[in-house]
């Protein structure tokens, strides 16, 4: 059923005359008169009854106009909804991100968003890239930022990347290690160090990734967050490698170290979406501030 016909159907109730609703619609008289008669032809009923001085609702007309009136005002409403949707006065961002992007970069992102878009209802998960993945993939995420190490390249296929930052790794000795004073350092002199990990499973993917073929660590300790194992580090219990994005948290008795260039390994930082899907505003919103807060990283 048009819609328009419905709206003139209305107006012409509200106003019991073809020419009082043809001057409000800024329709002719005759536009008016064939919409109605349309109206009437598709559901089979007379709506009005003509009468010499206006016109007036039959019984199917009043039987009619509440139904009418909803069905205009539940469009009207959904239209206000669109509209603030797109124009993010309403809405939900729903982010997930790995935890070394948490300490800094993501929350960056987020509160300058927050600021531009107050209504727009946030939320942020963190978690290990492969589970992110997976979150978008069952839709319980709208983007992620996640990491690709050298050997372990995602799934562009799957995924809409958006690169946002290449994180370079660095190695976290105590302030009284023999090194601390040296600007940059080889893997090749620290291989008498033990090497302190978050775990011993699913770091070892970046540690194995970030090394010279032959090198072989020594891990001695695992601690299972960054304040642990940083803590480690300034005891002189080890060294620990440390992405750029974590830096923000090394205490003031940790230095970092920069890897010579031959040494030297990346991370590329990635926002994720999944391919094929529409993006809703507030994501198309968001990548922006992602892009403004990664590049306060480089």
């Amino acid at each position: 059923m048009d819609t328009q016909l419905l709206e003139v159907f209305r107006v012409v109730a509200q106003y019991g005359s073809v020419t009082a609703a043809a001057r409000q619609l800024r329709f002719t008289q005759s536009a008016v008169s064939r919409q109605i008669a349309a109206l009437e032809a598709d559901l089979g009923v007379r709506l009005f009854d003509r009468l010499p001085r206006g016109v007036a609702l039959t019984e199917e007309g009043r039987t009619l106009l509440p139904h009418a009136e909803a069905m205009l005002d539940r469009l009207l409403a959904a239209r206000q909804d669109l509209d603030e949707l797109h124009g993010l006065g309403r809405g939900r961002l729903r982010v997930g991100a790995f935890p070394t992007a948490v300490a800094a970069l993501v929350p960056r992102a987020l509160a300058s968003f927050r600021i531009a878009h107050p209504d727009v209802a946030l939320s942020l998960v963190e978690g290990k890239t492969p589970t992110l993945l997976d979150n978008l993939t069952a839709g319980d995420a709208d983007v992620a930022v996640v990491s690709a190490s050298p050997t372990a390249p995602l799934d562009s296929t799957r995924f809409d990347l958006h690169h946002l930052i290449d994180e370079r790794l660095l190695v976290a000795v105590a302030r009284d290690h023999r090194l601390a004073r040296r600007r940059r350092i080889r893997f090749a002199e620290l291989a008498d160090d033990p090497f302190i990990v978050g775990s011993a499973t699913a770091e070892e993917t970046l540690l194995r990734a970030s090394l010279p073929e032959g090198f072989q660590p020594r891990v001695d300790i695992v601690a299972a967050d960054w304040t642990g194992k940083l803590g480690c580090v300034a005891a002189g219990l080890g060294v620990a490698l440390v992405p750029a994005l974590a830096v923000r948290g090394t205490p003031v008795d940790v230095t970092l170290l920069r890897l010579h260039h031959e040494d030297e390994t990346v991370r590329r930082i990635f926002a994720a979406t999944v391919a094929g899907r529409s993006r809703p505003p507030a994501v198309s919103r968001f990548l922006t501030h992602l892009g403004h807060a990664a590049s306060g990283f480089g």
